[in-house]
Protein backbone atom coordinates (compact mmCIF):
# COMPACT_ATOMS: atom_id res chain seq x y z
CA UNK A 1 0.00 0.00 0.00
CA UNK A 2 0.95 3.63 -0.44
CA UNK A 3 0.41 5.70 2.72
CA UNK A 4 0.18 9.49 2.73
CA UNK A 5 0.90 11.56 5.85
CA UNK A 6 -0.20 15.14 6.50
CA UNK A 7 1.18 17.25 9.37
CA UNK A 8 -1.41 20.02 9.69
CA UNK A 9 0.32 22.03 12.42
CA UNK A 10 3.75 22.56 10.85
CA UNK A 11 7.06 20.86 10.23
CA UNK A 12 8.85 22.84 12.96
CA UNK A 13 8.31 20.12 15.59
CA UNK A 14 8.03 16.44 14.64
CA UNK A 15 4.60 14.85 14.80
CA UNK A 16 5.13 11.70 16.87
CA UNK A 17 1.95 9.85 15.78
CA UNK A 18 2.89 10.32 12.12
CA UNK A 19 6.40 9.00 12.82
CA UNK A 20 4.87 5.92 14.45
CA UNK A 21 2.44 5.39 11.58
CA UNK A 22 5.31 5.68 9.13
CA UNK A 23 7.36 3.11 11.08
CA UNK A 24 4.41 0.71 11.28
CA UNK A 25 3.68 0.70 7.57
CA UNK A 26 7.33 0.60 6.52
CA UNK A 27 7.75 -2.43 8.77
CA UNK A 28 5.00 -4.06 6.69
CA UNK A 29 6.98 -3.13 3.55
CA UNK A 30 4.43 -0.52 2.53
CA UNK A 31 5.36 2.99 1.39
CA UNK A 32 4.84 5.92 3.76
CA UNK A 33 5.61 9.56 2.93
CA UNK A 34 4.40 13.10 3.39
CA UNK A 35 1.48 13.48 1.03
CA UNK A 36 1.35 15.67 -2.06
CA UNK A 37 -1.65 16.55 -4.20
CA UNK A 38 -0.08 14.90 -7.23
CA UNK A 39 0.04 11.36 -5.81
CA UNK A 40 -2.62 8.72 -5.18
CA UNK A 41 -2.71 7.05 -1.73
CA UNK A 42 -4.46 3.99 -0.40
CA UNK A 43 -4.75 5.60 3.05
CA UNK A 44 -4.17 9.24 3.95
CA UNK A 45 -3.54 10.10 7.61
CA UNK A 46 -4.12 13.74 8.58
CA UNK A 47 -2.83 14.70 12.03
CA UNK A 48 -3.56 17.92 13.91
CA UNK A 49 -2.40 18.53 17.47
CA UNK A 50 -3.67 22.04 18.17
CA UNK A 51 -7.34 22.99 17.93
CA UNK A 52 -6.58 26.52 16.70
CA UNK A 53 -4.50 25.34 13.73
CA UNK A 54 -6.34 25.92 10.43
CA UNK A 55 -7.12 22.75 8.51
CA UNK A 56 -5.05 21.73 5.51
CA UNK A 57 -7.31 22.53 2.53
CA UNK A 58 -5.20 20.70 -0.04
CA UNK A 59 -7.23 18.39 -2.29
CA UNK A 60 -5.64 14.95 -1.89
CA UNK A 61 -6.30 11.81 -3.93
CA UNK A 62 -6.87 8.91 -1.53
CA UNK A 63 -9.06 5.84 -1.16
CA UNK A 64 -9.45 6.40 2.57
CA UNK A 65 -8.82 9.44 4.79
CA UNK A 66 -8.21 9.17 8.55
CA UNK A 67 -8.08 12.29 10.74
CA UNK A 68 -6.49 12.11 14.18
CA UNK A 69 -4.89 14.11 16.97
CA UNK A 70 -6.31 16.36 19.69
CA UNK A 71 -6.99 19.02 17.08
CA UNK A 72 -9.81 16.79 15.83
CA UNK A 73 -10.89 15.36 19.19
CA UNK A 74 -9.49 13.79 22.35
CA UNK A 75 -11.08 10.38 21.80
CA UNK A 76 -8.99 9.25 18.81
CA UNK A 77 -5.90 7.26 19.70
CA UNK A 78 -3.40 5.02 17.94
CA UNK A 79 -3.76 1.25 18.36
CA UNK A 80 -1.29 -0.19 20.87
CA UNK A 81 0.74 -1.95 18.19
CA UNK A 82 1.40 1.45 16.59
CA UNK A 83 1.55 3.54 19.78
CA UNK A 84 4.43 1.46 21.14
CA UNK A 85 6.49 1.12 17.97
CA UNK A 86 9.89 2.76 17.55
CA UNK A 87 9.27 6.02 15.62
CA UNK A 88 10.48 6.62 12.08
CA UNK A 89 12.88 9.51 12.71
CA UNK A 90 13.74 9.69 9.01
CA UNK A 91 10.38 11.38 8.46
CA UNK A 92 11.84 14.56 10.00
CA UNK A 93 15.60 14.11 9.46
CA UNK A 94 16.43 17.79 9.95
CA UNK A 95 14.63 17.90 13.33
CA UNK A 96 15.46 14.47 14.72
CA UNK A 97 19.14 14.14 13.88
CA UNK A 98 20.66 12.56 16.99
CA UNK A 99 17.46 13.41 18.93
CA UNK A 100 14.78 11.08 20.32
CA UNK A 101 11.19 12.08 21.10
CA UNK A 102 8.70 10.25 23.26
CA UNK A 103 6.52 9.70 26.32
CA UNK A 104 7.36 7.60 29.36
CA UNK A 105 4.23 8.61 31.30
CA UNK A 106 0.72 9.70 30.40
CA UNK A 107 -2.01 11.40 32.42
CA UNK A 108 -2.19 14.04 35.14
CA UNK A 109 -4.23 14.27 38.37
CA UNK A 110 -4.40 18.10 38.38
CA UNK A 111 -7.39 18.29 36.02
CA UNK A 112 -6.78 21.98 35.28
CA UNK A 113 -9.65 23.54 33.35
CA UNK A 114 -7.30 25.10 30.79
CA UNK A 115 -5.61 21.77 29.97
CA UNK A 116 -6.97 18.72 28.13
CA UNK A 117 -4.45 16.16 29.44
CA UNK A 118 -6.60 14.80 32.30
CA UNK A 119 -9.63 14.53 30.03
CA UNK A 120 -7.65 12.84 27.26
CA UNK A 121 -5.19 10.65 29.18
CA UNK A 122 -6.76 10.19 32.60
CA UNK A 123 -6.54 11.65 36.10
CA UNK A 124 -3.55 9.56 37.11
CA UNK A 125 -0.01 9.74 35.82
CA UNK A 126 1.13 6.23 34.92
CA UNK A 127 4.22 4.84 33.26
CA UNK A 128 3.33 3.58 29.79
CA UNK A 129 6.77 2.93 28.29
CA UNK A 130 10.44 2.43 29.00
CA UNK A 131 12.94 4.89 27.59
CA UNK A 132 14.26 2.39 25.04
CA UNK A 133 10.88 2.33 23.30
CA UNK A 134 11.82 5.56 21.50
CA UNK A 135 15.53 6.05 22.33
CA UNK A 136 18.47 4.08 20.95
CA UNK A 137 21.51 5.97 22.03
CA UNK A 138 20.73 9.41 20.58
CA UNK A 139 22.64 12.27 22.18
CA UNK A 140 19.46 14.25 22.96
CA UNK A 141 16.07 13.22 24.34
CA UNK A 142 12.99 15.44 24.20
CA UNK A 143 10.56 14.06 26.75
CA UNK A 144 6.92 15.03 26.15
CA UNK A 145 5.38 13.78 29.43
CA UNK A 146 2.65 16.09 30.81
CA UNK A 147 3.38 15.67 34.55
CA UNK A 148 6.13 13.14 35.18
CA UNK A 149 6.58 13.94 38.88
CA UNK A 150 3.03 12.85 39.78
CA UNK A 151 3.84 9.31 38.63
CA UNK A 152 4.48 6.78 41.42
CA UNK A 153 7.49 5.49 39.46
CA UNK A 154 9.07 8.92 39.12
CA UNK A 155 12.38 8.10 40.85
CA UNK A 156 12.92 5.05 38.66
CA UNK A 157 12.10 7.09 35.56
CA UNK A 158 14.40 9.94 36.55
CA UNK A 159 17.20 7.45 37.18
CA UNK A 160 16.70 5.98 33.70
CA UNK A 161 17.19 9.49 32.29
CA UNK A 162 20.40 9.87 34.31
CA UNK A 163 21.64 6.45 33.20
CA UNK A 164 21.04 7.30 29.53
CA UNK A 165 23.76 9.98 29.77
CA UNK A 166 21.83 11.85 27.07
CA UNK A 167 20.98 15.53 27.23
CA UNK A 168 17.36 15.68 28.46
CA UNK A 169 14.77 18.30 27.53
CA UNK A 170 11.67 18.01 29.74
CA UNK A 171 9.57 19.97 27.29
CA UNK A 172 6.33 20.22 29.29
CA UNK A 173 7.86 21.37 32.53
CA UNK A 174 7.85 19.86 36.01
CA UNK A 175 5.44 20.23 38.93
CA UNK A 176 7.20 22.44 41.46
CA UNK A 177 4.66 21.43 44.12
CA UNK A 178 6.01 17.86 44.01
CA UNK A 179 9.67 18.81 43.94
CA UNK A 180 11.09 18.25 47.42
CA UNK A 181 14.78 18.38 48.31
CA UNK A 182 15.24 14.71 47.46
CA UNK A 183 13.75 15.08 43.98
CA UNK A 184 15.67 18.31 43.44
CA UNK A 185 18.93 16.47 44.16
CA UNK A 186 17.99 13.79 41.62
CA UNK A 187 17.15 16.43 39.01
CA UNK A 188 20.54 17.99 39.59
CA UNK A 189 22.18 14.79 38.31
CA UNK A 190 20.33 14.76 34.98
CA UNK A 191 22.22 16.15 31.99
CA UNK A 192 19.95 19.05 31.23
CA UNK A 193 20.46 22.46 29.73
CA UNK A 194 17.42 23.96 31.41
CA UNK A 195 14.88 22.88 34.03
CA UNK A 196 11.33 24.06 33.33
CA UNK A 197 8.71 24.39 36.05
CA UNK A 198 5.29 26.07 36.10
CA UNK A 199 3.53 28.59 38.32
CA UNK A 200 0.02 28.58 36.87
CA UNK A 201 -2.22 29.18 39.89
CA UNK A 202 -2.07 32.82 41.01
CA UNK A 203 -3.58 31.90 44.38
CA UNK A 204 -0.64 29.65 45.32
CA UNK A 205 2.51 31.24 46.69
CA UNK A 206 5.16 28.82 45.45
CA UNK A 207 8.11 31.12 46.05
CA UNK A 208 9.43 28.92 48.88
CA UNK A 209 9.49 25.88 46.57
CA UNK A 210 11.31 27.80 43.86
CA UNK A 211 13.86 29.12 46.37
CA UNK A 212 14.55 25.58 47.58
CA UNK A 213 15.02 24.22 44.04
CA UNK A 214 17.31 27.12 43.19
CA UNK A 215 19.44 26.45 46.28
CA UNK A 216 19.61 22.65 45.96
CA UNK A 217 20.34 22.52 42.22
CA UNK A 218 22.69 25.51 42.20
CA UNK A 219 21.46 26.42 38.70
CA UNK A 220 21.45 30.03 37.54
CA UNK A 221 18.70 31.92 35.71
CA UNK A 222 19.87 30.61 32.33
CA UNK A 223 19.09 27.05 33.39
CA UNK A 224 15.98 27.56 35.53
CA UNK A 225 12.74 28.71 33.88
CA UNK A 226 9.20 28.94 35.21
CA UNK A 227 6.21 28.99 32.88
CA UNK A 228 3.72 31.60 34.14
CA UNK A 229 0.14 31.34 32.89
CA UNK A 230 -1.66 34.68 32.59
CA UNK A 231 -5.03 35.84 31.26
CA UNK A 232 -6.68 32.97 33.14
CA UNK A 233 -8.33 33.72 36.50
CA UNK A 234 -5.57 36.10 37.55
CA UNK A 235 -5.36 39.84 38.07
CA UNK A 236 -2.62 42.04 36.68
CA UNK A 237 -1.28 42.41 40.23
CA UNK A 238 -1.14 38.63 40.69
CA UNK A 239 0.72 38.27 37.40
CA UNK A 240 3.28 40.87 38.43
CA UNK A 241 3.70 39.27 41.86
CA UNK A 242 4.74 35.95 40.33
CA UNK A 243 6.99 37.61 37.76
CA UNK A 244 8.76 39.87 40.23
CA UNK A 245 9.13 37.09 42.79
CA UNK A 246 10.80 34.80 40.25
CA UNK A 247 13.19 37.60 39.23
CA UNK A 248 14.02 38.14 42.90
CA UNK A 249 14.78 34.43 43.39
CA UNK A 250 16.93 34.28 40.24
CA UNK A 251 14.65 32.22 38.01
CA UNK A 252 13.54 33.35 34.56
CA UNK A 253 9.77 33.50 34.04
CA UNK A 254 8.32 32.64 30.65
CA UNK A 255 4.83 33.97 29.98
CA UNK A 256 2.14 31.67 28.58
CA UNK A 257 -0.99 33.55 27.53
CA UNK A 258 -4.31 31.75 27.74
CA UNK A 259 -6.59 32.50 24.78
CA UNK A 260 -3.94 34.80 23.35
CA UNK A 261 -5.95 35.62 20.26
CA UNK A 262 -8.50 37.49 22.39
CA UNK A 263 -6.18 38.66 25.18
CA UNK A 264 -6.20 42.35 26.20
CA UNK A 265 -3.37 44.56 25.04
CA UNK A 266 -1.95 44.80 28.59
CA UNK A 267 -1.59 41.01 28.72
CA UNK A 268 0.23 40.93 25.40
CA UNK A 269 2.46 43.79 26.55
CA UNK A 270 3.38 41.81 29.65
CA UNK A 271 4.34 38.82 27.53
CA UNK A 272 6.39 41.05 25.21
CA UNK A 273 8.30 42.49 28.16
CA UNK A 274 9.12 39.19 29.87
CA UNK A 275 9.72 36.84 26.93
CA UNK A 276 12.06 39.16 25.06
CA UNK A 277 15.16 38.42 27.11
CA UNK A 278 17.06 41.46 25.91
CA UNK A 279 14.27 43.74 27.14
CA UNK A 280 13.77 41.67 30.30
CA UNK A 281 17.43 42.12 31.25
CA UNK A 282 17.50 45.86 30.56
CA UNK A 283 14.11 46.89 31.97
CA UNK A 284 13.54 45.93 35.62
CA UNK A 285 9.97 47.16 35.99
CA UNK A 286 6.96 46.63 33.77
CA UNK A 287 5.92 50.20 34.53
CA UNK A 288 9.02 51.39 32.65
CA UNK A 289 8.38 49.21 29.61
CA UNK A 290 7.27 51.03 26.45
CA UNK A 291 5.59 49.00 23.71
Amino acid sequence: MKIGLVDVDSHNFPNLPLMKLSAYYKKRRDTAEFATAMEHYDILYISKIFTNTPDDLTCYNAEKIVRGGTGYGIENKLPDEIEHIYPDYLLYPELTENTAYGFITRGCPRNCEFCIVSKKEGNKSVQIAEINEFWRGQKYIKLLDPNLLTCADREKILQSLIDSRAWIDLTQGLDIRLTDRHIAKILKNIKIKCLHFAWDDPNEDLSGQFEMVKKVTGLDYRRLVAYVLINYNSTHEQDLFRIYKLREIGIDPYIMVYNKEHAPREVRRLQGWVNNRRIWRSCDKFEDFRW
